[in-house]
């Protein structure tokens, strides 16, 4: 089991050193959806590379900037960018961002991401709230990382995610009438796209959509007690389902072109989470 309090005590205390009040609500921007943080009122950033043994990262999109921002009256830490396990990291510094908000004091923690859709009701620019996840290539980096579990750790699970959480996003989506899909959201490693085959494989087996990201997050989210909901952005149809070839460059687009409904979205949640 790794010590994070140890590994990132210096981290740590920088940020709390310069961030005076506990954020309420953490959110972790994904793939195409960073411009949301021009939103908000920011009180407070960090460029990443500025913090000590934060990766750096190494994807298009993702900026590599933490802010402390306001809306609705709400304190918020907001990671523009995330660590990826495909990028050659480890799982515990993948998770850090969460790490992060926990230790800074914040409870709840919405995650996004950009991800190829299985289901074939979906299509390109549709957003989708988890309802489950599934992580098959993970669990043994998850197990190393949370090591024995603790039974308060354990029960944590019996509500996750959130269906507070979630009831609140489902309502924000009504009042902003902003249609939003229900799935089960699955992870792999990466860097490279799925294959025609195991997209038919996850699809037998209830994947609503797939990414390489979000669930050691949102476990471990979890396993500390935090309320977790995670919002996926369509960017595209997953392999061998529209016969186009994958590129990241489409998954940017259409984040780019959904990003004032996204926008939307995650800002009336704030007003009422």
């Amino acid at each position: 089991m790794i010590d994070l309090n140890f590994k990132y005590k210096e981290l740590i205390e920088q940020l709390r050193s310069e961030i005076s009040e506990e954020p309420y609500l953490a959110i972790v921007l994904g793939s195409g959806l960073g411009d949301f943080v021009k939103n908000l009122k920011l009180i407070k950033s960090f460029s990443t590379s500025s913090l000590p043994g934060y990766p750096p990262s190494t994807i298009q999109s993702h900026e590599g900037k933490i802010h402390f921002a306001e809306s609705a009256g709400k304190k918020l830490l907001i990671f523009q960018g995330r660590i990826h396990f495909y990028e050659g990291y480890l799982l515990s510094q993948c998770i850090l961002p969460v790490f992060i908000s926990y230790k800074l004091g914040c409870r709840k923690i919405l995650l996004t991401n950009a991800a190829g859709g299985i289901n074939p009701m979906f299509e390109p620019g549709d957003l989708m709230l988890a309802s489950s996840f599934n992580g098959i290539s993970v669990k043994k980096e998850l197990t190393d990382l949370i090591g024995l579990a603790s039974e308060k750790g354990k029960n944590n699970f019996y509500n996750f995610p959130s269906s507070s959480f979630n009831e609140i996003i489902k309502h924000t989506s009504l009042e902003e009438k902003i249609n939003l899909w229900e799935g089960i959201y699955w992870y792999t490693k990466g860097p490279s796209y799925e294959t025609p085959a195991e997209i038919m494989m996850m699809r037998k087996f209830g994947g609503d959509a797939i990414g390489m990201s979000t669930v050691h997050e949102a476990v471990f989210a979890g396993y500390l007690g935090m309320e977790v909901s995670s919002i996926s952005c369509i960017t595209n149809y997953a392999a061998g389902i529209s016969g186009r070839k994958l590129d990241h460059q489409e998954v940017t687009e259409t984040a780019n072109r959904v990003k004032d409904k996204f926008e939307r979205l995650v800002k009336g949640i704030i007003s009422i989470v």
